[in-house]
């Protein structure tokens, strides 16, 4: 390997990332679609260097030029995947529309505290080259091109499909999947060149989902239950794993290690983590290693609450699973030193639906001797509950966001749209496991110059945990 004056992005591997430095400044989309106010997206840079007087706050906005985007997810132009070509720089923040089906490219090479709009692909170059819309989770590709995946067509139907940007000129160049078989439903994906693979999950119909959650569209078939697994050679769709109906798998994370052929997947509905692996014969197959049961509860849409696991993180030495259940209201840390059979060894409540006091009535429950109290932090009774999660590179500290969609935080936790969101800091015990809450850190997004905001996916200027992939 070049000694790193000569390498490209990101480190040569995931324990060198580990030894990477502290995270100074943090960025995340914020939204203000289905808040009532009238008021664009924008991309928040956050200062969380504790040494710094401005800890905890937002230090730059980025207004986006248009209203109602629905920013959501974001990635970058080039990661650790091409560490290996020093002709290639992390300068371009790529943050897709979930709901308008932009894809905005935020240039952040100029001035990392103070990012800029670069480039506006509009949803008809998506429509018109790809014959898909919606556009969810990008990932930078060791070709230096940038691949997004879709949850839906043109029309609000349900399509996981992907789209093609050119990492120079960001234009699209089409579809990257091949073929006739595309999954009836699209949303995150991890890719894995040593074992010629892509993973691919599935959230739901976007027409469906844009704006709640109506139970009955899991009846009707609205909502997905399959790993979708693609050839990373050829691009085409080879098989499906059914993780059962209802299910909604989310977040994929493969282990880091790019030799693994394993990794998680977390169901929101289901409340279950699943491990997938390669079998013996060379196809892929998953076991349920997790499964957070359901409270049985009054007051609520239904009679049995889900935690609804939103997102999930591994951390960079494949040792610690982290995910959140966003209803129940915890964050749980899992020891994965035998992937098989992860142990629970931190659990942490920041609010959620179960809260005493509340609306709603615990009155059976497989876990919990009580009702949580209501999580309150310099003063300050934080409504919803944890959502987005980002590690630190070290694996120490665990930040956390409290919005999910917009158009389901207004239904789940109106309080979340009216007060505006936070984000958090979880100090982690790497040692033994264990989570606690630094009480001294909170950035309170209901304050903001504009009114109270959504804040949802949290990124650190130099790759992390959830954007970067070894080749």
């Amino acid at each position: 390997m070049a000694k790193c004056g000569a390498c490209g992005p990101g480190y040569a591997t995931p324990l060198d990332a580990m030894k990477g430095p502290r995270e100074e400044i943090v960025y995340l989309p914020c939204i203000y679609r289905n808040t009532g106010i009238e008021k664009p997206d924008y991309l928040a840079t956050v200062d969380v260097d504790p040494k710094s007087p401005h800890y905890c706050q937002v230090i730059h906005r980025l207004p986006m030029p248009n209203l109602k985007d629905e920013l959501h997810h974001s990635g970058w132009n080039a990661c650790s995947s091409c560490f290996g070509d020093a002709t290639k720089r992390r300068n371009h923040l790529i943050l897709p529309s979930l709901i308008s089906s932009r894809i905005y490219v935020v240039d952040v090479g100029t001035d990392l505290r103070a990012p800029r709009i670069h480039k506006i692909v509009e949803p008809v170059e998506l429509f018109w080259k790809g014959n898909v819309a919606n556009p969810h989770t990008s990932h930078c590709l060791g070709s230096g091109d940038i691949l997004i995946s879709c949850l839906g067509d043109p029309s609000g139907n349900g399509k996981g499909g992907f789209i093609l940007l050119d990492g120079e000129t960001f234009e699209v160049k089409g579809n990257w999947e091949n073929g006739e078989k595309v999954p009836p439903l699209g949303y995150d994906f991890w890719y894995q060149p040593r074992h010629n693979v892509l993973m691919s999950t599935e959230w739901g119909t976007p027409k469906a989902l844009a704006d709640g959650f109506n139970p009955a569209d899991v009846e009707r078939g609205h909502y997905g239950c399959r790993i979708n697994v693609w050839d990373w050679s050829t691009h085409t769709h080879i098989q499906a794993i059914d993780l059962g109906k209802g299910s909604i798998p989310l977040e994929i994370r493969f282990l880091h290690n790019p030799d693994a052929a394993e990794g998680f997947v977390g169901c929101a509905l289901s409340g279950a983590v699943h491990r997938f692996y390669k079998t013996e014969k060379g196809d892929w197959a998953a076991e349920k290693v997790i499964q957070v049961p359901s409270k049985k509860v009054q007051g609520w849409l239904l009679p049995d609450m889900p935690g609804l696991i939103t997102d999930i993180l591994i951390s960079l030495d494949d040792r610690f699973l982290y995910f959140s259940n966003w209803l129940h209201g915890d964050i749980r840390q899992y020891d994965i030193s035998n992937t098989r059979k992860p142990k629970l060894v931190g659990q942490v409540f920041l609010g959620g639906s179960i809260t005493k006091g509340g609306p709603v009535t615990v009155v059976e429950d497989k876990e919990l001797q009580c009702q949580p109290e209501p999580f309150v932090i310099k003063g300050k009774r934080v409504p919803g509950g944890p959502q987005m999660i980002q590690l630190s590179l070290d694996g120490k500290r665990l930040y956390v966001t409290s919005s999910l969609y917009s158009g389901w935080d207004k239904q789940f936790y109106p309080d979340l749209v009216k007060e505006g969101s936070v984000m958090l800091q979880i100090d982690v015990d790497t040692e033994r496991g264990g989570l606690k809450v630094n009480k001294n850190f909170l950035v309170d997004f209901g304050k903001e110059p504009d009114g109270p905001v959504l804040a949802h996916e949290i990124r650190y200027p130099g790759g992390d945990s959830t954007s970067d992939i070894w080749m």
